[in-house]
């Protein structure tokens, strides 16, 4: 990744897995920041073995487990409902980084056909025993197949961004509806932690994204930014995962009032924790 001429905005540690430090650069022309240095795909994976990469199993071990899971069912019949009012006729659904596939679950009851991707083992012999559908790669999908295509905070994970968006307009339908989730480093509660930021989740995060840089990268291949929607619950679960890693506690009733103090300071200024990208094609 080249970062000449790009400034350093800040630098972070690896809290979850190897302590290892980064450091954050500015993309002004996009306002986006980047990880740096990005490590090489073929030792990326020991950077996801953390038992706070959650979304990977379906424990509820802990506390915070069972209030993740809870939180994500309301989360799921959100997205079901989302998905539903951009693409009224049931069709064919991709969702890449699907998880261990409550997503995609959901959607298939529901009525959708679905399809997913998932670079992780453990989390797809999960979602198999859900009745989810995988492809090994999104290369051997047909073009314009898809009604709808989803990145649940995936987006910040892919190493080849420009790639990655050229494949996502290939394989959506004209009349198609693309859905992209990622973390807003523009939040309260990413100024508020700073490098303790939990979203900032290096080095598995590679890019950190704005609402402009959302907009100006799919500009590039001729979509448009439709709708920008806040995640809420988001505030809270990256402030608690964000004490953790500045004081070694979760410290639930600080990081519920930091949370709820993102979300009311985002009301006004509307940059929320995350936020959901609804995009068409031109």
């Amino acid at each position: 990744m080249d970062i000449t001429h790009k400034k350093h905005f800040l630098t972070v540690q690896d809290f979850s897995v190897s302590q290892e430090i980064f450091e954050l650069f500015h993309d002004e022309a996009l306002d986006m920041l980047i990880t740096y240095p990005q490590p090489d795909l073929d030792v990326l994976g020991k950077y996801y073995e953390s038992p706070d990469y959650i979304s990977h199993t379906d424990s509820k071990r802990s506390l915070f487990e069972k209030a993740y899971h809870f939180v994500k069912n309301i989360a799921l019949k959100n997205k079901l409902d989302l998905i539903n009012s951009h693409q009224p006729s049931k069709g064919l659904i991709l969702d890449i980084g699907a998880g261990t596939g409550d997503f995609l679950s959901v959607a298939q009851n529901d009525g959708w056909k679905t399809v997913g991707v998932e670079p992780s083992d453990k989390a797809k012999a999960i979602a198999k025993k859900k009745g989810v559908s995988f492809v090994e790669n999104t290369s051997e999908l047909e073009s314009h197949t898809f009604d709808v295509i989803s990145m649940w905070h995936v987006l910040e994970h892919v190493p080849n961004l420009d790639e990655q968006i050229k494949e996502l307009k290939r394989l959506l339908k004209p009349s198609g509806t693309l859905i992209v989730a990622v973390p807003n480093f523009k939040s309260f509660d990413a100024k508020y932690y700073g490098n303790f930021w939990a979203a900032y989740d290096v080095p598995i995060h590679f890019w950190h994204f704005s609402k402009t840089t959302i907009q100006k990268l799919f500009a590039k291949e001729n979509m448009k930014l439709e709708k920008v929607l806040p995640m809420k619950f988001d505030s809270f679960y990256v402030s608690l995962l964000s004490e953790k890693y500045k004081t070694g506690k979760m410290n639930y009733i600080k990081a519920f009032l930091i949370g709820l103090q993102s979300n009311w300071k985002a009301k006004q200024n509307m940059e929320y924790s995350s936020h959901i990208y609804i995009l068409k094609n031109n």
